[in-house]
């Protein structure tokens, strides 16, 4: 009488342990989930792996900000397109691109940094400081928001250090 009762108390034990921690399979589902939600590349390379991309990317280059931003972070970018780079003003890329202008550049990209991780969802209208200094002035209505003039066309692009949404212009930082 004593077997059973012992072999059932050990079952009934077992099956607690695995209801409240979950069999082996679902912990292998548990982190596949958290895998798809987790990149592997920092917002530098997740932003030069789009073609959307390729201007911001060089610009991150010629202003010496790759290293910066592949640091832990987390950091949330926003990336302005190419469309938003290429509504500028004729030659004012090039210029950008300019070593004689690589400080300018420098605070021009970091005016689209955020520090930590801001997913849209928990994005609220009011102002938000950037890594430049000056804030910028998110505003949010419904699904729709906006940083300072510019549009968010694509929202959280996840990152191993941070997010990316998406901008479809170039936000410019206030003279000091």
């Amino acid at each position: 009488m004593k077997k059973p009762l012992l072999l059932l108390t050990a079952l009934f034990a077992s099956a607690s342990l695995l209801s409240a921690y979950g069999g082996y399979g679902d912990r292998e589902a548990r982190g596949e989930d958290r895998k798809a939600d987790k990149a592997d590349k920092t917002v530098v390379e997740t932003a030069a792996a789009n073609d959307q991309f390729s201007i911001l990317v060089k610009a991150v280059k010629a202003a010496g900000l790759e290293e910066t931003l592949g640091e832990e972070g987390p950091f949330t970018v926003f990336a302005p397109t190419n469309e938003a780079f290429e509504a500028l003003p004729e030659g004012t890329v090039d210029r950008l691109l300019e070593p004689e202008n690589r400080d300018y550049l420098r605070a021009l990209l970091a005016y689209h940094v955020v520090p930590g991780k801001v997913k849209s969802e928990s994005l609220e209208s009011g102002e938000i400081e950037s890594l430049q200094g000056a804030s910028i002035q998110a505003s949010v209505w419904g699904e729709n928001v906006r940083i300072n003039h510019a549009s968010v066309v694509e929202a959280d692009i996840n990152a191993s250090n941070g997010l990316i949404h998406a901008i479809d212009a170039v936000i410019i930082p206030p003279q000091t």
